[in-house]
């Protein structure tokens, strides 16, 4: 029996080389195979607005990306900028290096503030896990439970390494039911998104979601 994953996909195209054709052609490949959502950057969410027009495909918008460092206002610009263009959810970078620091009143603002600003669209947040020991993947899930948002997301798919299994298990271990995954980065085989979802994830965040739909 084979295993339906093309709701949990969100098919991304997030190259800063990326160009109009190739986000047409993403838009249109998400649309034929039933995916859930598009991700794409903060200029290029109108057109791709467009392009999704009348389906049910749902857009999704980076912000911060993809070092989380841009300042918290920065950051709300950019959120309330990407939801007037048409995007339904967004996609945050966590400011690492306040996580690390042990500002955790910062990283809990950072990221409240985004999400005051869209209200209740859903909002993941990037914690970039292969940079993380448990015990930072532990509190990084607790502040984006404590900040309100909606996904802890494993990776943007730029740090030097992507979405890993023990992580995806941890980071459910830690937020329960209360909060969805997104595993992103690397997952360029079906068989992998399957075990991703198998550890907990609830979304797949991948540029090869034409290729993973092959493979069934």
């Amino acid at each position: 029996m084979t295993t339906s994953i093309e709701s949990h996909i969100e098919h991304s195209l997030l190259r800063p080389t990326a160009t109009v054709k190739e986000i047409q052609q993403v838009c249109t490949e998400a649309i034929e195979n039933n995916f859930y959502g598009v991700c794409v950057h903060g200029c290029h969410t109108l057109f791709a607005r467009y392009l999704l027009r009348g389906t049910a495909v749902k857009l999704v918008t980076v912000i911060g990306f993809p070092l989380g460092t841009p300042s918290t206002e920065t950051k709300v610009f950019e959120a309330r900028n990407a939801i007037e263009n048409g995007a339904d959810e967004l996609d945050m970078v966590m400011h690492l290096g306040a996580l690390k620091y042990g500002d955790e009143a910062y990283v809990v603002h950072d990221i409240s503030q985004v999400k005051k600003a869209i209200g209740n669209r859903p909002l993941k947040v990037i914690i970039e896990s292969s940079v993380l020991d448990d015990d930072e993947i532990r509190k990084a899930c607790r502040l984006v439970m404590e900040s309100g948002a909606d996904f802890v997301k494993t990776s943007t798919g730029f740090a030097n390494g992507g979405a890993r299994l023990e992580d995806v298990r941890l980071i459910r271990e830690v937020v329960g039911s209360r909060l969805g995954i997104k595993a992103s980065g690397g997952i360029g085989k079906r068989v992998t998104a399957l075990e991703f979802l198998e550890a907990g994830a609830t979304r797949i965040g991948t540029s090869s979601g034409p290729a993973l739909m092959k493979e069934g």
